[in-house]
């Protein structure tokens, strides 16, 4: 006999909840706001908002199922199952936190703050939840998503759905080796903040304001192309180190190719920096179009 399929509701701590951890009760929250002239009654509106609709999602939950909750910071230690449905209850990036840690698994959206949050990954509504969560139990329509991932020489991976960061720790200079697959064997010596790589669906973050900038003649990828453009963040000219390869394009058969000459960089994938890569002097890490995809329930 299979089991029943299992949700996993993945949600986040909320600002309120943040707030009143650090000051320990609402009042002291609330005199801390008020001393800087703001208010606590938004945010305090807005985790309530949150959890109605956490709860909504819950129970439209059919009671043969089983059910099971995961916190944004605990993502990284939680076992997802091949029969899970997930659901993420919040805001678009949370989407993203979570698809590195999937494999297959059908994703549903549920925005928590419609009119705050874009809703490009979550697009449902609360109230849509339970006739959602039964047509995936009859395969529902997705929306497959390319993905980024970054793979050392020790066999240390990352996946991103919207872009992989590589460079120091803390942004200052990172040293190391360009290598262009695909580019007639390019190869420079760089010194920079970092390499930026994303997908179609980082083209609406962080990877479109580096284009917005330089992207000259490159154009953004869809969602689901299976191609990813890249960016060197500021790089320093100097006598042994140039500034030649700083923008371009993956296809699914290509990839960049750093090797570390600094004494460590990392590398992760939408800000999640807790759980990165570290990369010592001499490794080499090669970012790609990833095979596994992000099913997001239509």
């Amino acid at each position: 006999m299979s089991l029943a399929p299992r949700v996993v509701l993945v949600h986040r701590t909320t600002e309120y909840e943040e707030l009143v951890a650090r000051h320990g009760t609402h009042g002291q929250a609330a005199f801390f706001l008020a001393s800087r002239g703001r208010g606590i009654e938004e945010i305090a509106a807005r985790h309530h908002r949150t959890r109605r609709a956490l709860a909504g999602v819950a129970s439209a939950v059919p009671l043969t199922w089983r059910q099971a909750r995961v916190e944004r910071a605990d993502l990284d230690r939680f076992l997802f199952a091949p029969e899970d449905v997930v659901v993420v209850v919040g805001q678009d990036g949370l989407v993203a936190n979570v698809a590195k840690y999937l494999a297959g698994q059908p994703v549903i959206g549920v925005d928590t703050d419609p009119g705050r949050n874009p809703g490009v990954l979550v697009r449902h509504a609360v109230g849509d939840a339970g006739a959602l969560l039964r047509s995936v139990h009859t395969g529902a329509a997705t929306d497959d998503l390319t993905m980024v991932e970054a793979v050392a020489d020790d066999t240390q991976r990352v996946v991103a759905l919207n872009e992989i960061y590589l460079g120091a720790a803390g942004h200052a200079t990172a040293r190391y080796r360009l290598d262009v697959d695909g580019d007639g064997g390019a190869v420079e010596a760089q010194a920079s903040s970092g390499v930026l790589v994303g997908t179609g669906t980082g083209a609406t973050g962080w990877i479109r304001s580096v284009w917005q900038e330089r992207g000259a003649g490159l154009r953004l990828p869809g969602p689901a192309e299976t191609r990813l453009l890249w960016f060197v963040r500021e790089a320093w000219p100097s006598p042994a180190t140039g500034t030649s390869l700083v923008a371009g394009e993956l296809t699914a058969s290509a990839a960049l190719r750093l090797t570390v000459e600094s004494e460590r960089l990392v590398a992760f994938g939408d800000g999640m920096e807790s759980d990165a890569l570290e990369l010592t002097w001499g490794q080499s890490v090669r970012v790609g179009v990833c095979g596994d995809r992000l099913r997001l329930v239509v």
